[in-house]
């Protein structure tokens, strides 16, 4: 599949990067309902090798201060890992260029505290405005989180609470099989027209691989609160939208992102809100509720974070014609 076409087929594989928190992340929210506490701080979940001195600003250590709503929500000013650090290139910057990585959650939580630094103090919640900076690293806190909470690894805790109850069964995680053996391989990533190899990256990521079927019944069902047993758990996917500071075109809730498709991108029609998810690989997931719309795709392109929202702009275009 060459860098430009789009999987429209809903059994072709892609590479969900992004796209997967918004699957990881109903195990989590799930969590919500009981098992969870969404403001208790991370410290009473995870031990102290992990969470001591991880976010330390102005000399004072603030770990004590991240909830698991701060890690969902994006507000707990912890760097994302992926981003530049005091020595050597970024994971971004191996990314964009096709370099192949393998590492641990050890060496994320190790980079976190003596790579990078803090962007800004564990927001209030309850305040009318939060900062929020999107950070990968607090999505891999979370999943520690949920694997230390039920004492399950998070391929299994991904099986039992989604993907089994969905019938996802062209989804699975790198590294694991997928639930259909007859599924065939995920398409290739390519860094403009060069295509790369990045098995050991996307491993190393906890993403997914997964058909556009696949994550059209995922959102569905999400959206019909079947992966709740309090249906109130789904309203607090979308209750607060803080603007990312690293990505300001984009607000976020907990682990969901709203796109605001304007005047300025659609002209002459009314605008429009985005709900969902994307990736840094292109990849898309998004519901538009004012036109009851799903759009699901990828470009399979490296750098290809912004392709997704022009994209989508010109599809309802096209719709609303």
């Amino acid at each position: 599949m060459g860098p430009s076409r789009l999987p429209c087929h809903p059994c072709a594989e892609l590479l969900t990067t992004g796209v997967g928190q918004a699957v990881h992340l109903p195990p989590p929210t799930s969590g919500f309902d009981g098992e969870l506490e969404p403001a208790a701080p991370i410290n009473s979940y995870l031990p102290a090798e992990t969470t001591t001195g991880l976010h330390v600003l102005g000399g004072i250590d603030r770990t004590s201060a991240i909830t698991v709503r701060h890690l969902a929500s994006h507000t707990s000013g912890l760097p994302d890992h992926f981003e530049k650090r005091r020595e050597g290139p970024s994971l971004y910057e191996r990314l964009v260029t096709g370099q192949d990585l393998a590492w641990t959650f050890e060496d994320t939580v190790r980079t976190t505290r003596e790579q990078q630094r803090p962007h800004f103090e564990p927001q209030d919640l309850t305040a009318a405005r939060q900062k929020a900076r999107y950070s990968d690293t607090g999505f891999q806190l979370l999943i520690r989180i949920v694997e230390t909470v039920t004492d399950q690894s998070f391929a299994d805790l991904l099986t039992e609470r989604t993907l089994g109850p969905l019938g996802l069964a062209h989804t699975w995680l790198p590294g694991h099989r997928p639930p259909d053996p007859a599924t065939a391989a995920p398409s290739p990533l390519y860094a403009k027209q060069r295509r790369v190899e990045l098995t050991s990256l996307i491993e190393s990521c906890n993403d997914l691989f997964s058909t556009t079927g696949d994550l059209l019944t995922f959102q569905r069902g999400l959206l019909d609160g079947e992966l709740f047993s309090d249906a109130r758990s789904l309203e607090l996917l979308t209750e607060r939208r803080n603007r990312l500071r690293n990505i300001p075109v984009l607000r976020y809730g907990l682990g969901a992102m709203f796109f605001k498709v304007g005047r300025l991108m659609s002209p002459g029609h009314r605008p429009v809100t985005l709900v969902g998810h994307s990736g840094a690989t292109g990849t898309w997931l998004f519901h538009c509720p004012e036109l009851d719309l799903h759009l699901v795709g990828t470009v399979d392109q490296t750098k290809g974070q912004a392709i997704p929202f022009r994209f989508m702009a010109r599809c309802l275009n096209v719709w609303r014609m």
